[in-house]
């Protein structure tokens, strides 16, 4: 986009609601101008890594194509793993005395005086640190997905609802909400209707093996060797069903506009030797009406892989990413999308461009706690029906604590508090949970 695109008039920055997250225009100066934002990491692995650069470039990238001012600094790290955090703060320039370790680093960090968090740990931890940084007056920033289990959804829109009150960002790692192609599309399909009426549609994520080789660990003994292979464990990462699915499922919801009423699915494991989790999920997701998407997941390496989303309607069907453009767009016209010439930021850096353009702009918060959480629930509707062989209802599972109370208060141990403490039963290798023999998904 060139950098001497002039200035976006006023209906330019209301049509940004649609882009990013609902916004309105507060003040017509940039109230983050000249103002410096401490940013803290929590997590310091490969995404932690990733997401505090691609915020840092962020920056960098509205003050050159937009000349914001924006300060942006880097000035605390925090993980469970103290080499991690000195090493990712050593990258950045954080002093050592703001590189945190240990099962309480995220609480240190948010102590410190950083004005915007990055929540980039295993997802069984996102509901705590997203209510202590938001009660702490924090902006956040957090990956995908928000949770585990149901008890964990609930808490991330909970914590949402604080943000919102205290005019807090919650930005989530579900980076299609962000990208032009599929912001376009949704205006064009889901809120101009150019395709007509929805009859329906199939998601999925099919790749090979993530994990922690099974050659690593075998029954881990200490809250940290569960915390290092994350990726094989339902209490940790919710099943792959959560951490990569997840990103599909939230476009269904998106494009429809609201989750499943009901779920059915089946799953199984056939080849991971490590860790307590399924290879492959498919699912029958009804979204009322006579709506039915057909959800499949699968991680078993030499298989055929395909990863996306495909809607079929009374005239015709979209991959939702590009292809279908609107009326108008509701994108503003000055906000970054591209290097200038021709070639995108992608996804993960566009989340961060998105959230400091906003800031920066006084533009009323983007808050998709609530998106992102009902998103990793429909993707642990889908886990729990495989698991148990049952039908999972979303009004049981998400609203209603009466109607069935062993769903509603489905928890999977260890918890994040259990981690902290080091207080609980330690989990076995591939003890899984069984269709029609152990109740549960998981937990």
């Amino acid at each position: 986009m060139p950098s001497d695109r002039p200035s976006p008039r006023r209906r330019d920055f209301l049509r940004t609601g649609a882009a990013l997250g609902g916004l309105v225009i507060l003040g017509s100066t940039a109230k983050g101008a000249g103002k410096t934002f401490k940013v803290g990491l929590i997590g310091c692995g490969g995404r932690g890594s990733g997401a505090i650069k691609q915020h840092l470039d962020a920056a960098k990238i509205l003050n050159d194509r937009l000349n914001l001012g924006l300060n942006v600094q880097a000035a605390a790290t925090a993980d469970w793993f103290p080499d991690r955090a000195r090493n990712t703060g050593k990258a950045h320039g954080v002093p050592e005395d703001h590189c945190f370790g240990g099962p309480d680093a995220y609480r240190k960090l948010i102590e410190s005086g950083v004005d915007i968090v990055l929540q980039c740990t295993s997802p069984n931890f996102r509901a705590l640190h997203l209510e202590t940084a938001v009660k702490a007056g924090k902006h956040v920033f957090m990956e995908k997905p928000s949770a585990v289990d149901p008890v964990g959804c609930r808490r991330i829109i909970e914590a949402g609802k604080l943000a919102e009150q205290k005019g807090l960002f919650v930005v989530a790692g579900t980076q299609r909400r962000h990208e032009r192609g599929y912001i376009e599309t949704a205006q064009a399909v889901a809120k101009e209707g150019c395709l007509g009426r929805l009859l329906g549609g199939r998601v999925a994520w099919c790749m090979g093996y993530i994990g922690w080789s099974a050659r690593a660990l075998i029954n881990p003994k200490t809250p940290g060797d569960l915390v290092r292979t994350w990726p094989n464990w339902v209490a940790l990462c919710g099943d792959h069903i959560c951490e990569q699915h997840v990103h599909n499922l939230d476009v269904a919801n998106w494009f429809i506009g609201h989750p499943p009423k009901t779920c059915a699915g089946v799953g199984g494991a056939a080849r991971r030797a490590a860790g307590d989790m399924y290879d492959f999920f498919s699912l029958d997701l009804d979204y009322g009406d006579g709506v039915h998407v057909h959800s499949m997941c699968r991680q078993i390496s030499a298989c055929w892989d395909w990863i996306g989303e495909e809607l079929v309607y009374e005239k015709g069907r979209t991959h939702c990413g590009g292809g279908q453009r609107p009326k108008e767009s509701p994108i503003p016209a000055d906000l970054p999308f591209d290097d200038g010439k021709g070639h995108g930021f992608g996804g993960h850096q566009q989340e961060h461009i998105n959230f400091l353009y906003a800031l920066a702009k006084g533009l009323k918060p983007i808050n998709e706690a609530k998106n992102v959480a009902e998103a990793t629930a429909v993707a642990v509707m889908g886990r729990t029906s495989a698991t148990t062989g049952q039908m999972v209802n979303w009004v049981e599972m998400m609203e209603d604590p009466k109607a069935k109370p062993e769903l509603y208060n489905l928890t999977c141990h260890p918890t994040a508090e259990e981690l902290e403490s080091g207080q609980f039963e330690m989990p076995k290798e591939r003890v899984l949970a069984l269709p029609g023999v152990v109740q549960g998904g998981g937990a």
